[in-house]
């Protein structure tokens, strides 16, 4: 919901693609800077505690946008500013959130929680996009309180999760133990192989921050519209990650893998090309799928091959990466959107993707080869 109402203020308040591609920016500029900390706040605290600050700073964010539209002050800066401090939030809960999980379930069955998990998520994104674009008609304070309310909510919830602590040493705050976590994923050749394939794929393909421009000047729709168009690739997701929760990936992760960032890329270039809103939300829909497939394996795999003492601090490079790919990807489509024009920019994310996944095949061979069993 909050990502439907941003987008559409921010398109309407200035016209302007590259402003669309600087939310991913701003967002990126803390996760960048508190990485090597956000690791450490992960593994020497309370995760579940963490992830509740996280949600209620996020609260009051919101509550700052619903009360700049109530008041007329909120122009393009206030926004971008506000975004930049939601993205830091994000920033110490993502971590604590992943690493949190594993303490949860058996480690057998992280496959199939991290599915359960996602499911719940997916079917959020389903409804909130959706549901975001009718409530925007009511103006965005309304929309926005909202938003601030289910974040109360959801620290409420959150709090209530009961889950041991493990009784291990915390290391010192070192030089050393702040790398950690980078540096174990520079080991494990597969980790970074796989991380990184996400890393330039996700970057290429982020035409999700050129939904409002499709939405207004290419599919001929309104906030209705890219509330559906925001909600498409989730439900593909949702679809995906219920299969995955009674057939988890085991045997040939690594084929499956790289199959569906091949399926991403394709349907990207598919979206790009498209005029018609059905086929617009139905390639959407397989972007989607194919995301949430990697998503899982990617996720599940990084869980079980890292030690709990250090989960939160891998968890961090982790995010790193998929918060790199995420919001600077949304920043290099908003650039060539300038530049060239919106398909074009979704097109040139599209067949990039493909040949990103061709190259890191070849450069990473364990990438073929990974089974995803404890």
């Amino acid at each position: 919901m909050q990502t439907v109402g941003i987008g559409w203020q921010l398109y309407a308040l200035t016209g302007s693609a590259l402003v669309l591609g600087l939310v991913g920016l701003v967002q990126f500029v803390p996760t960048v800077a508190l990485t090597l900390v956000v690791g450490q706040v992960a593994d020497r605290c309370d995760r579940r505690l963490v992830v509740v600050t996280c949600e209620i700073a996020q609260a009051a964010g919101t509550a700052a946008l619903a009360l700049g539209s109530l008041r007329g002050w909120l122009e393009r800066d206030g926004i971008l500013a506000i975004i930049a401090v939601l993205g830091a939030a994000r920033a110490f809960e993502n971590p604590a959130r992943a690493a949190l999980l594993p303490r949860l379930v058996p480690l057998a069955a992280l496959p199939r929680a991290v599915a359960s998990v996602t499911s719940a998520g997916q079917t959020a994104r389903i409804v909130g996009p959706a549901l975001g674009g009718v409530l925007y008609a009511l103006g965005p304070t309304t929309l926005y309180g909202i938003v601030a309310a289910l974040y109360v909510l959801a620290a409420a919830l959150i709090a209530l999760v009961r889950t041991a602590e493990t009784a291990a040493v915390r290391p010192a705050m070192t030089a050393d133990s702040l790398f950690s976590g980078i540096a174990f994923i520079v080991r494990e050749r597969l980790l970074l192989g796989l991380l990184s394939l996400d890393l330039f794929a996700v970057l290429l393909g982020g035409a999700t921050a050129l939904l409002p421009i499709y939405a207004r000047d290419i599919l001929g729709t309104g906030p209705w519209g890219l509330g559906l168009l925001r909600a498409a690739p989730a439900c593909g997701a949702l679809v995906t990650s219920v299969v995955l929760t009674r057939r988890p990936v085991g045997r040939h992760a690594g084929p499956i893998l790289i199959g569906g960032v091949v399926v991403f890329g394709v349907a990207t270039v598919v979206f790009a090309v498209s005029t018609a809103l059905p086929l617009s939300l139905a390639a959407l829909a397989v972007l989607g799928a194919a995301d949430l497939l990697s998503v899982v394996i990617r996720h599940s795999l990084v869980q079980m091959r890292t030690p709990d003492a250090m989960r939160g601090r891998v968890s961090a490079a982790h995010s790193l990466t998929t918060g790199t790919s995420n919001q600077l990807g949304e920043f290099e489509s908003g650039l060539l959107a300038a530049l060239f024009g919106p398909v074009a920019a979704v097109l040139i994310g599209g067949f990039g993707t493909i040949v990103i996944a061709a190259v890191w095949t070849q450069r990473f061979p364990e990438l073929r080869r990974f089974d995803l069993e404890a």
